[in-house]
């Protein structure tokens, strides 16, 4: 792409820093049930059934909006589409806050998950639209890093502070930040670098050119083996760190509330490191699939630990944390993967066509997880009346987590390698 100025660097790195910041928010919300399980069962009086469909809510409609919004930031752009997604997330995290009953919660949830699901595939069409295409994996993996900020928050740090100021007012506060970001992308993001230091034209909708790139998209058959690594790798960490860790180590090890938020934390931490160095090191390498290859499959074999059913010393587990954080960001390159077999104006299309798999297993997984567990259940309840579930209650779960992880590392030998660059041509579409 052609140098940019400085004046246009400034725009650029100001708009990506706003976008990045509601990435944050996106982060929180997706999993913040995990550190708030308890109060939520508590609030709701919820089965382990409800909890995971309450929860789920949000990765439901994340997953319908993916190929809509790459349509949407193709076509209308990401600046009108981060205004009215930070409108509707604020409107969906004040309605869960102050929801009186699960109807009116699962609601908001999905509110909250139709606001956010426009953030990250605005972001990356930014990124393919601003930055050097060789830079790409490195730029995904550094906003990755600081959007994990949201998920850190969503560990210890939620737990603390909705045991001491109630996890409804957070969410009425983060309602408000959703408000003024929303605005903030309206006012500082540009489409393009044309569009920072000239007239914005309206851009057309053209459904003809519209269906026919999906459907580019779609028949590529490169397009799929990165969607089936983010379905393995993200959907089993959405289902795990996004909900069942916390109550998995509680309850089924034993650990209190504090020390199992801690492990979250240092998932997210890990992952958030992750995505940064395994972005890099692809970029370096100038090569995806050898990284995609050891990482995927590293990531499998973690879960082996989990299923053998023993509880490890807590140094031993606490480093099992950040190494299966830092291993699940290998799925990160999907969506280089995606965008560098595809026509570059499709790039917001190919990557949310990726990031439907790893969505759709989270909503799938979720629930599914606490209904095999509801199934095993053995009767436990604690003093205030709800369920208790036992280690054995819960391998089920891990049972199911662990063949979704094993789906992504099989996958990831299918994946056509770029060498980190754009390969797309009208040949290679039936290839």
């Amino acid at each position: 792409m052609p140098e940019l100025d400085r004046p246009q660097r400034r725009r650029r790195n100001m708009a990506l820093a706003i976008v990045v910041a509601s990435f944050v928010i996106s982060f929180f919300q997706r999993f913040a049930p995990a550190g708030i399980a308890q109060d939520l069962v508590l609030a709701f009086d919820t089965t382990a059934s409800s909890l995971g469909v309450l929860a789920a809510t949000y990765f439901y409609v994340y997953t319908v909006m993916q190929v809509p919004t790459g349509i949407f930031v193709d076509t209308l752009g990401p600046r009108r589409i981060l205004l009215l997604g930070g409108i509707v997330g604020a409107a969906g995290s004040l309605l869960f806050g102050l929801a009186p009953t699960l109807e009116i919660a699962l609601i908001g949830r999905t509110l909250v998950g139709l606001g956010v699901s426009v953030t990250f595939i605005a972001m990356l069409k930014i990124i393919a639209v601003w930055f050097d295409e060789s830079r790409f994996a490195s730029m995904v993996g550094l906003c990755m890093l600081v959007g994990n900020l949201g998920s850190v928050l969503a560990g210890a740090p939620l737990s603390w502070l909705a045991q001491t100021a109630g996890w409804r007012s957070v969410f009425v506060g983060v309602a408000g930040v959703s408000m003024l970001l929303g605005i903030a992308c309206w006012a500082l993001v540009r489409d393009r670098p044309e569009a920072a230091s000239s007239a914005i034209r309206k851009p057309r909708f053209d459904r003809t050119v519209v269906f026919s790139g999906l459907l580019q998209v779609v028949r590529n058959r490169a397009t799929w083996p990165a969607a089936w690594i983010n379905l393995g790798v993200s959907g089993s960490f959405f289902a795990f760190a996004g909900l069942w860790a916390t109550p998995f180590l509680t309850q089924a090890h034993g650990m209190t509330r504090a020390l199992a938020a801690n492990h979250v934390s240092l998932y997210f931490a890990g992952f958030a490191l992750g995505c940064v160095g395994i972005g890099t090191l692809s970029d370096r390498l100038g090569k995806r699939k050898p990284v995609l290859i050891a990482g995927t499959h590293l990531y499998a074999l973690t879960w082996l630990v989990w299923l053998f059913g023993a509880t490890p010393p807590l140094a031993v587990s606490y480093a099992l944390f950040a190494l299966m954080g830092i291993l699940t960001a290998s799925f990160t390159l999907t969506w280089a993967c995606a965008k560098e077999v595809n026509p570059p104006l499709l790039s917001g299309m190919s990557t949310s066509v990726t990031n439907m798999g790893g969505f759709l297993a989270g909503a799938i997984l979720q629930p599914l997880f606490g209904w095999v567990m509801d199934l095993h259940w053995s009767g436990g309840v604690s003093a205030s009346g709800t369920r208790l579930y036992s280690a054995g209650d819960f391998h089920a779960g891990i049972v199911l987590l662990a063949v979704t992880a094993a789906i992504g590392a099989i996958a990831s030998w299918r994946v056509r390698e770029t060498n980190c660059r754009n390969i797309w041509t009208p040949a290679a579409l039936t290839q």
